[in-house]
């Protein structure tokens, strides 16, 4: 019996001949490379061919780092700055490269494909990244790099238009510029600008709106002077004035919308002279005495003023016209002062509630200082339920405000200071107020006693820490009257009495102390006379109907008065 043999189809025996063929190759490839990195293997320039892996990976730690760029120029937009690589955390990984090659040359078609060619040719290096440090460097470059905004203006110098160009704002894209970072390390170009991926952020002001508002506002507001007129008087402001107080803002829709600095504009000089001539103060009514009745010796003066509002009103339409047509009418506003000659027996201003006089040695600082007080407080109205300060009133005795340097209390002892013998002004105005009847709220006595004054009825004030206060409690208007002359000041309070009467009864001295002997010496010394301190009570008694209704103790500390005998600077 004849064995067959099955035929094999021509295709399947070339197949496996192929198979046999490629598998031979591989295994002389192999045999001929014994699996070192292929023969020509260089990456950027460094020589690896024929090296064992641990070879290469020592060869392309001591030469590959040379190879890469020590700086990177990047930007966003027009700003540009420079980033460390190694800093960044960005450099080359010599065991992943040297893996990658020997891949390369291990894989068959690798080793097979090496039998045919004569080197293994450039690899790319592997760029190694450290993310935090990549991260921590990029958010520390966003703050050179990134770029706020900038909208689309219009400015003025002067008469003269500025337009400021929109700019886009830019905002640094950190996850994504690190992958940028690496790609320019990996390039390896050193005078290449790498753009970085940001976020853009668009102006709301455009370029079309900034020529809009210069053509439609800006240029017309400056190009000629505007008048108004107040009160029969005429204002003209130049163009050059209008420039320096008007902007153009934004209205958060992207368009640009004037905007006048009218407290800024009525300061100009040229204004402010104009608005003066215009605006006047109300003027109380001056009440006097015939007798203990009140009367009017001058009228009242009622007041003018320009308000802002109505100034900015006024002007402002007038900008984007020509011509005659930059001409208009700023109202005015009259205001009444609170007495008048018809309004004073209203208020209750019929007769004099209290009277009271300090006559002191003539002295040039008193004139001049009693004299400043007297006249600040003359004319003061104080309406029912108000509160009065003589700190307020008279301001700070400062030489711009009149007052000129005296003789006053300090630390206990009489020295030299702004605004010395004041105290003689507050004394009296204390007085007044104690037999007026009315309520006081703040007074301090001075620290020892002083012999023209009454004992324990004299009050000292002291700018920002002593006040002279009281609140008008009568129920009616109250009006002061102050004159000085060169040896004594008067203080009227009129109104309509609350009571018949109100005296004072002064007690006994009682814990008497005795003063020292001390030696000052410098210019700021004033001899002192020796006087002994004491406590004392003041009853304010109160008539009404015949009787007495009430009483109100004050009671007054005085410290001894040392005797000072000043001796000359050694």
């Amino acid at each position: 019996m004849r064995l067959r043999t099955a035929s094999v189809p021509p295709l399947v025996l070339a197949g496996g001949v192929l198979t046999v063929g490629v598998g031979a190759l591989y295994l002389t490839g192999v045999f001929l490379t014994g699996g070192e990195i292929e023969s020509g293997t260089t990456v950027r320039g460094v020589d690896i061919g024929g090296l064992s892996r641990t070879e290469a990976v020592r060869t392309l730690d001591a030469r590959l780092a040379a190879a890469g760029p020590r700086e990177l120029t990047v930007r966003v937009g027009d700003r540009t700055a420079t980033v460390d690589p190694r800093a960044a955390g960005i450099g080359y990984d010599a065991a992943r490269t040297v893996d990658r090659a020997a891949r390369n040359g291990s894989d068959p078609v690798g080793v097979v494909r090496g039998l045919f060619r004569t080197g293994g040719g450039e690899e790319e290096p592997v760029v190694r990244v450290d993310e935090a440090k990549t991260r921590a460097t990029l958010e520390k470059l966003a703050k050179t790099l990134d770029q706020r905004v900038g909208e689309g203006a219009v400015g003025f110098t002067g008469a003269r238009v500025r337009q400021i160009a929109p700019r886009p704002g830019r905002t640094l894209d950190v996850d994504a510029a690190v992958g940028t970072l690496r790609a320019s390390f990996l390039r390896g170009a050193t005078d290449e600008v790498t753009d970085l991926p940001a976020h853009e952020t668009r102006p709301k002001v455009t370029e079309d709106e900034v020529r809009r508002a210069v053509r439609d506002f800006a240029r017309p507001a400056v190009s000629a002077p505007v008048t108004l007129t107040a009160d029969g008087r005429r204002i003209t402001v130049a163009p050059a004035v209008l420039g320096e107080h008007l902007t153009m803002r934004p209205d958060g829709a992207g368009r640009l919308v004037p905007e006048l600095d009218v407290r800024g504009l009525r300061t100009a000089p040229s204004v402010a002279r104009s608005l003066a001539a215009v605006t006047t103060t109300p003027e109380n009514a001056v009440l006097g005495l015939d007798g203990d009745r009140v009367v009017v010796t001058r009228d009242a003066r009622t007041g003018v003023r320009i308000t802002d509002k109505a100034l900015g009103k006024a002007v402002l339409p007038l900008l984007t016209r020509s011509g005659g047509a930059r001409a208009g009418e700023v109202a005015v506003e009259r205001t009444r002062p609170e007495v008048t000659r018809d309004s004073a027996p209203r208020l209750g201003l019929k007769e004099r509630m209290s009277s009271f006089t300090v006559h002191f040695e003539r002295a040039a600082y008193r004139t001049k200082n009693i004299g400043r007080a007297a006249h600040l407080i003359d004319g003061s109205v104080v309406m029912p339920g108000e509160t009065w300060s003589f700190n307020r009133t008279v301001g700070q005795r400062t030489e711009a405000n009149g007052f000129g340097e005296g003789i006053m209390i300090l630390g206990g002892e009489f020295t030299k200071a702004p605004g010395g013998g004041v105290s003689t002004m507050a004394t009296t105005m204390y007085n007044a107020m104690f037999f007026a009847g009315v309520r006081p709220l703040e007074h301090g006595a001075h620290s020892f006693y002083i012999e023209r004054y009454p004992e324990g009825r004299e009050a000292t004030v002291a700018w920002g820490s002593l006040d002279l206060r009281f609140a008008n409690d009568s129920g009616h208007a109250l009006y002061v009257r102050a004159r000085a002359t060169d040896t004594s000041v008067t203080v009227d309070f009129l109104g309509t009495r609350k009571y018949d009467e109100v005296r004072s009864v002064t007690g006994p001295r009682t814990r008497v102390t005795q003063p020292r002997h001390k030696v000052g010496t410098g210019e700021q010394c004033v001899p002192q006379t020796p006087l002994e301190g004491f406590d004392v009570t003041v009853q304010r008694v109160f008539y009404d109907g015949g009787r007495e209704v009430r009483r109100e103790p004050f009671r007054t500390h005085y410290t001894p008065r040392d005797e000072i005998t000043c001796e000359p600077a050694r």
